[in-house]
């Protein structure tokens, strides 16, 4: 009668030992669930913080580009300066073609002797 009774008990004990069993993995489970999307979130967030800097180290350099690009006070005034001598030379030109057309156009008396 008592081993009946120990076997009885041996076995209604393991049952409750599977399902023990059960239940102790199951929190393993959700711990490592959590353990999953806190990395993943971390990761997230790395990518994230990553990205932005990509993004102002390009925004940076597009405006360093930019200043680059822009003309200087120097080049304005050389441009200037080659702009105003070749309107000077173009009006010289002018002259001298005005001046030719007039002479074209007068009548020359050959002085007598």
């Amino acid at each position: 009668m008592r081993r009946q009774l120990i076997v009885l008990a041996l076995l209604a004990a393991v049952p409750s030992a599977a399902v023990t069993a059960a239940d102790d993995t199951k929190p393993k489970l959700v711990m490592k669930a959590d353990k999953a999307r806190e990395q993943a979130q971390k990761t997230e967030a790395e990518q994230l913080e990553k990205a932005r800097d990509a993004a102002a180290d390009t925004a940076s350099r597009e405006a360093d580009a930019l200043k680059r690009q822009q003309h200087s006070g120097w080049e304005d005034a050389q441009r200037d300066k080659a702009a105003a001598q070749f309107n000077d030379r173009e009006s010289r030109e002018q002259k001298y073609l005005r001046e030719a057309k007039d002479a074209a156009k007068k009548e020359r008396k050959i002085p007598k002797p």
